[in-house]
């Protein structure tokens, strides 16, 4: 990236970011970072993306890249094979988050990749494990500011031009492609298969294998029509600060993840991890009850301290010595439907580090896997009957400046082959109650679900 070539220009503020993204929603390759705004005020930026100029689809052992048409085919490290096509880092003092880098997702099947896994579970998702473009130019909102500018490369005057002009005007209103739910929502385990393996995990907690286990079960549904239309309801119903909705050639995945996994900024590391879950009441003085007993809840507390433990060691072999501090601790945050108990860690990068490096020591999260994390991802195997694919990896970016943001892909739709779906779970400890658990996975689907219900009924 030329220095030279580096641009920000302003462009008009609207505040749905999502009638912007309608644009360029049909463009293959297109992303929206989606901050939620303005039902969701946690954080400010809105980022919209197209036509990349490098694809990375990983599908097992193979990577495929594709630039100006021509592909070719590398057996090397994902991690590594993204670093390389975002070359040198290249300083800015541009304050804008993103002005150009990869976006994209790294699902939780990329970490065959890192740790050996007995193939056990049923691998219905025929998805790529890694899909990464690498954007020249972003739409970037600032809704703190009423901001909005577009920032990266200007190779071409008169395509960048093209873009201001795009960008500067909203569409016209008009009805929504439809979407439709058309059958049952199914679900890979019933009660009495949920029972069956929190059993066993029980079992294999008692026997020390593993301190917490992160249970999951999987929904689907056939469908048909426009899944755009389905995040738009979706943002309405259930809004976060770490959503995002990606039109890849193989698959859409629609996200309204609460959860930071890994940002970045200016050498300094933060990562929230989630443990802890109530659902939301209708009336205030029960909702506020809710907060305090999660909040002082023995057993939330310890599960959440159990991976604060694990993220801690898992940036330590990225953070310089003696960085790395826990400077909140059992947080509650409210969203449309649950409460949560959050706590943050940060770190300072150590020299020589990429941001690449990061996100490959720490893949995948561990509030998602359980603790130890090697020995738990063979149980979840052994025991979830089909692989995850998008759901419990990351989606983000990685700017050409060296930061890099991301979430933890939960709360998530994927869309591809005429089927929706999603996966709801929770971490599994000790003192844990198979049916209170149970419940908890359905007051995680329920904005979801609510979703899948509503287009059930327009059909």
């Amino acid at each position: 990236m030329l220095q030279a070539n580096l641009r920000k220009d302003s462009l008009p503020y609207f505040a749905d970011s999502a009638a912007l993204f309608s644009l360029i929603a049909g463009k293959p390759w297109s992303v929206f970072l989606d901050s939620g705004y303005p039902a969701c005020a946690l954080d400010r930026y809105d980022i919209l993306v197209a036509e990349p100029i490098c694809t990375l689809v990983t599908r097992g052992g193979i990577t495929e890249i594709t630039r100006d048409g021509h592909s070719v085919q590398s057996p090397a490290d994902p991690f590594e094979l993204v670093k390389h096509e975002l070359g040198k880092i290249q300083q800015s003092k541009n304050e804008l988050p993103f002005k150009g880098g990869a976006i994209g997702y790294f699902a939780y099947d990329l970490a065959r990749r890192l740790e050996h896994l007995d193939s056990i579970a049923a691998d219905l998702e025929h998805i790529p494990e890694m899909a990464v473009g690498i954007y020249e130019w972003a739409v970037v909102v600032d809704h703190r500011k009423q901001k909005s500018y577009l920032a990266g490369i200007a190779h071409d005057p008169e395509y960048w031009q093209k873009l201001i002009d795009q960008f500067s005007v909203l569409p016209n209103p008009r009805a929504e492609a439809p979407f439709r739910v058309l059958g049952e929502i199914k679900t890979n385990m019933d009660k009495t298969g949920y029972f069956r393996a929190f059993d066993r995990i029980k079992h294999y907690l008692a026997e020390g294998d593993c301190y917490q286990i992160n249970l999951s079960q999987r929904f689907s549904a056939p469908c048909a029509g426009a899944p755009w239309t389905a995040y738009r309801k979706l943002r309405e119903l259930n809004a976060a600060p770490f959503s995002a909705y990606l039109n890849l050639p193989d698959v859409q995945v629609l996200s309204s993840s609460p959860e930071c996994f890994l940002r970045l900024i200016n050498g300094k590391v933060t990562t929230k991890p989630i443990k802890g879950t109530r659902p939301r009441k209708a009336d205030p003085n029960e909702d506020l009850l809710q907060m305090d007993v999660l909040r002082n809840s023995p057993k939330d507390r310890a599960e959440n301290l159990m991976i604060v433990d694990l993220l801690r060691n898992d940036i330590g072999k990225t953070c310089k010595q003696g960085s790395v501090k826990v400077p909140k601790i059992f947080a509650v945050e409210s969203y449309a439907t649950v409460h949560h108990l959050v706590s943050t860690i940060t770190g300072l990068l150590a020299d020589g580090k990429h941001a690449l490096d990061l996100l490959k020591h720490c893949f995948p999260g561990g509030s998602i896997t359980g603790a130890p994390k090697i020995r738990a991802m063979e149980i979840i195997e052994e025991l979830e009957p089909c692989r995850r694919g998008v759901y419990c990896g990351s989606i983000g970016y990685i700017g050409f400046d060296g930061n890099m943001d991301s979430n933890i892909v939960i709360r998530t739709l994927v869309h591809s082959n005429g089927e929706i779906r999603f996966w709801a779970g929770g971490g599994i400890v000790n003192d844990s109650v198979a049916e209170e658990e149970y419940q908890e996975c359905f007051d995680k689907a329920a904005a979801l679900l609510d979703l899948l219900r509503q287009f059930t009924a327009t059909r």
